[in-house]
């Protein structure tokens, strides 16, 4: 089975207007793209030192900080759920997304008043509560936008953008981190003015889709979409089954970017002023390969692409195992793990939003994104611990050791076969 189809038929206008309809990138991209790239900068500005920040700062053990990141993640994966479903039930996908889009931004502020355990993570968990509710709608707006044969390529064209925020990010708290006084705290009141113009973006520019909710509804102008019935149906299409199972056996070996991070200063011996800058490693691979990557899983199959990119992430793994001392490590480990996202972030929900009805988008983006999300709590917790234990080599080899079982379990559970998986030629 591919993961999602890779085109659909050619429309009766003819080959080349239809064509050159399908390479232009829907408004409805281009503006959540904007918005997620100024949203990440603000994110990323936090992410990059946040790491440091708890370890270093507040002197966390790596098992403490395995526990917060894992909430960091899970929280926002089972909100992720509920804002999927509330947003095809009221269907306005744009209002659920910018509560969340909301939320986020009032998080950050309260950053500059928490300096204790028990604070951050309090407010850690209300930020990706608000990243939870936006994420479902946001993706469904994208799909809903976009034809069913260029969903890979409208994915990457938002990734990208989001990576471009993702790029910003780490540059601008490296910058406020060496200019400013306040240090951490300034890095997270910028953090908060940029957060907040985010939000008016979306309200100025994003479309409302109400539409495409229309459409769904197929006409008749229902007040309310589908309840938890038809929702949880869903489980119930194999190819969506497939997806969030493999999804989130994958999830389960995936380290988080923050271990991934810190793995590498430990191996490499780099300085504290430099750390926040290696998450640009990993975004300017990402953003550069996105969309390609996108538009190749739209041609060849999703589920090539989408393992392929787990195969260049053990290849990450690999790395830093065996080759530890040497000189060009940093480059080549950042640059396989910006070409993990480019072939797994945006293939992932264009295969779903083919494989689900336009009144259930959300709900469905929402299903596998929470498996994969709660499998991806549960590797930080274990990380965590297993790093605090046995030390983080060893931590890292079990890791390498599952994602290899879970790869061969989807490249066989997500193969091609007799039963509509494998698209039919335009």
């Amino acid at each position: 089975m591919y993961l999602a189809d890779r085109s659909a038929p050619v429309g009766a206008k003819g080959a080349g207007g239809g064509a050159r309809r399908r390479r232009v990138v829907a408004p409805t991209v281009l503006a959540l793209g904007s918005v997620s790239l100024v949203t990440d900068v603000s994110s990323e500005m936090v992410a990059a030192v946040l790491p440091l920040y708890l370890v270093a700062g507040l002197g966390l053990s790596p098992l403490g900080f395995g526990a917060l990141d894992g909430l960091y993640n899970g929280v926002g994966a089972l909100v992720q759920l509920g804002g999927g479903h509330l947003a095809d039930r009221v269907r306005s996908h744009k209002l659920v997304a910018g509560l969340g889009y909301a939320l986020s931004a009032l998080c950050k502020p309260l950053l500059l008043l928490a300096h204790g355990l028990g604070p951050v993570a309090l407010v850690l968990a209300l930020d990706r509560t608000g990243k939870g509710l936006r994420t479902a709608p946001r993706d469904a707006l994208i799909s809903l936008a976009a034809p069913a044969g260029a969903q890979g390529r409208a994915f990457g064209v938002h990734r990208a953008m989001d990576t471009t925020g993702a790029l910003l990010g780490p540059l601008a708290a490296f910058f406020v981190l060496s200019a400013a006084v306040g240090g951490y705290d300034a890095v997270f009141g910028v953090s908060a003015c940029v957060a907040a113009l985010g939000v008016v973006v979306l309200v100025l520019f994003v479309p409302s889709g109400r539409a495409a909710a229309a459409r769904a509804s197929g006409g008749r102008g229902q007040p309310r979409g589908p309840g938890l019935r038809e929702a949880a149906a869903l489980l119930r299409r194999p190819r969506l089954r497939r997806l969030a199972v493999c999804a989130s056996l994958l999830g389960l070996s995936t380290v988080s970017d923050a271990f991934l991070y810190l793995l590498l200063q430990d191996r490499t011996g780099l300085g504290e002023r430099w750390f926040p800058l290696l998450p640009l490693g990993t975004a300017a691979v990402f953003l550069l390969l996105a969309v390609p990557a996108g538009a190749l899983a739209d041609r060849i199959g999703r589920r090539a692409v989408f393992l392929a990119g787990h195969g260049l992430l053990l290849g990450a793994y690999g790395l830093l195992l065996w080759a530890p001392g040497w000189q060009g490590l940093p480059l080549l480990v950042l640059g396989l793990h910006g070409l993990f996202y480019a072939a797994t972030d945006g293939v992932l929900p264009a295969a779903v939003a083919g494989a689900v009805p336009e009144g259930l988008r959300a709900t469905g983006l929402a299903l596998v994104g929470t498996g994969q999300a709660l499998a991806r709590f549960g590797c930080s917790l274990a990380f965590g611990a297993a790093w605090t234990v046995w030390g983080g080599g060893t931590a890292l080899a079990a890791a390498a050791a599952g994602l290899c079982c879970c790869a061969a379990f989807a490249w066989s559970a997500l193969r091609p076969d007799g039963r509509g998986g494998r698209p039919s030629a335009p």
